[in-house]
């Protein structure tokens, strides 16, 4: 499900700025992220692509603390995450929109936006009841609350874990691989329910996928991951015109794009 970290004391959502520096992980033999450096500015939307099993998601558990790395360090405005036996930084809430929407089918597609505000006693019954409509809308699911989550379509479901995901207020919100398992035309739908939040929220984006037009549509800049290294950094058009031959094969390979892209 969503994981939030940081602040949650409520307040004005700001975007975060994240800065990655010379960060390692490997499981047994198995180097997964190799010296990784990369800065994402504050309120923008960044995503970070390659093929499957090129380590991206494992970087963006490290983002979030789900996972530890053997050495190297990430800096969430200044604040260093992984510091041992420091308490996490206060200054800012993050959540995460997992490929599976994490879903609970026992609840109602309300009760699952609300699941987290409710649990932490943020606010008052009447306001969580206002915030999650209000979400909702945003997604274009407004007046949906009384729905089973199991009655959703796939795209559907997306929207309601983005809008679970929106109802905690985050300054950073990360997405991993958010077109698994969408149509075309869902994947569409999609992109233009993110972009449309860019416009409603001021926060940081980070989003990991293999979908290369889905990220070339919604990013200000992009990073491109290959074997646990970062090979290319720069905008759409940049990652488009980039001579490396890594990143122009992974671009041929690419067939479908959103709008005809």
């Amino acid at each position: 499900m969503d994981t939030a970290l940081g602040n949650n004391t409520g307040g004005p959502v700001k975007g975060v700025s994240v800065h990655i520096e010379k960060l390692n992980k490997s499981f047994g033999d198995h180097h997964v992220l190799k010296d990784i450096t990369l800065d994402i500015r504050a309120g923008e939307t960044f995503s970070i692509i390659g093929p499957s099993g090129t380590g991206k998601s494992i970087l963006l558990r490290h983002i979030i603390r789900l996972e530890t790395p053997d050495s190297g360090q990430i800096y969430i405005d200044g604040e260093p995450l992984f510091v041992e036996g420091a308490p996490l930084p206060r200054s800012y809430r993050s959540s995460m929109v997992f490929q599976s929407s994490a879903l609970f089918n026992s609840l109602t597609v309300g009760e699952n936006v609300g699941l987290w505000l409710r649990e932490h006693h943020v606010c008052p019954e009447q306001r969580i009841r206002g915030i999650i409509a209000e979400k909702l809308a945003i997604v274009g699911l407004e007046g949906k609350e009384e729905l089973r989550t199991s009655e959703l379509s796939g795209g559907m479901r997306k929207r309601v874990a983005i809008a679970r995901s929106l109802a905690m207020e985050p300054d950073l919100v990360l997405y991993d691989e958010p077109t698994a398992e969408l149509d075309p035309i869902t994947t569409d739908e999609l992109a233009e329910t993110i972009v449309s939040l860019r416009a409603k929220t001021g926060n940081t984006t980070i989003i990991v996928t293999h979908d290369l037009n889905f990220a070339l549509y919604l990013s200000d800049r992009m990073a491109m991951m290959h074997q646990g290294e970062i090979v290319e950094i720069g905008t759409p058009a940049e990652i488009r015109e980039s001579a490396n031959q890594i990143v122009q094969r992974f671009i041929r390979t690419t067939t479908k794009g959103i709008h005809g892209g």
